[in-house]
C-alpha cells in the first residue's frame, strides 16, 4: 500500500526549483519526499527522508528518470518502515546505506 500523496496538494507542479522545473513532487506522512525536476542540462530525482538523508540522482533522459523514481519510492518503503517502528539507529542507517548502494 502508498501512502505517498502530492506534495503541498499539487502546487509545487510546475514551480522553479533550485534551477529546474518540478514534474512529480510527493510526500509520505511526515517521513519523506520525493522529486522529480528537469533542467535544460539535466533531470533529477531527490528523496529526502526528514532528518536522515537527502539523496539526488541525475538522469539523461525523462524516461530513466520516471523509471527511477517509481522505483526508489517502492524501494524506500523498508527504511520508512524502521524509522516507524524506532529500530536502533544504526539499523536504519544501514538500510540508508543498502538503498544508496542501490541506487546510487
Amino acid at each position: 500500500m502508498s501512502n505517498w500523496t502530492a506534495f503541498n496538494f499539487g502546487k509545487t507542479i510546475g514551480a522553479i526549483n533550485e534551477g529546474g522545473v518540478i514534474l512529480f513532487d510527493e510526500e509520505h506522512p511526515d517521513l519523506a519526499r520525493i522529486t522529480l525536476k528537469r533542467n535544460k542540462n539535466f533531470i533529477s530525482v531527490s528523496l529526502n527522508i526528514y532528518g536522515w538523508m537527502d539523496h539526488t540522482r541525475f538522469f539523461n533522459s525523462d524516461a530513466d528518470a520516471q523509471r527511477e523514481y517509481r522505483a526508489m519510492r517502492s524501494s524506500i518503503h523498508s527504511v520508512l518502515d524502521l524509522i516507524n517502528s524506532n529500530a536502533k539507529d544504526i539499523k536504519i542507517w544501514e538500510a540508508i546505506s543498502e538503498f544508496v548502494r542501490r541506487f546510487p
